[in-house]
């Protein structure tokens, strides 16, 4: 008898699991939804400036990045998940970098024909 409680319980404990996990992955694709729609009705409706729209539109962009890596990615500042986060900041800089010199050898082409 001992052997179907601990079943039951496991069975329980994994049921409990998946439901936290659906909650987790509906509030992340609903708050990544209402980022979005924020961004875009701010750019439709033109109700602000456009440096305002553009602080604002960015700072929403870097919001939705945290909502990604957070509820859906599951990295978080947690001592155990930091080594995944170095390696997506690694990552970040690397391609940052890639992009900042191919557009600076453009710009140095097209200023030396100009």
């Amino acid at each position: 008898m001992s052997e179907e409680h601990e079943r039951d319980d496991l069975a329980k404990s994994e049921n409990l699991g998946r439901r936290e996990e659906l909650r987790r992955y509906l509030f992340g694709a609903a708050s990544t939804f209402v980022l979005t729609l924020a961004a875009f009705a701010m750019v439709a409706f033109g109700s602000f400036g456009r440096g305002t729209t553009l602080i604002a539109v960015s700072t929403l962009a870097l919001a939705q990045i945290a909502a990604h890596f957070h509820f859906f990615l599951h990295i978080d500042l947690w001592k155990s998940h930091r080594d995944d986060l170095m390696l997506i900041l690694f990552t970040g800089l690397i391609i940052l970098l890639m992009v900042v010199g191919t557009m600076w050898i453009l710009f140095d082409q097209w200023s030396r024909m100009m």
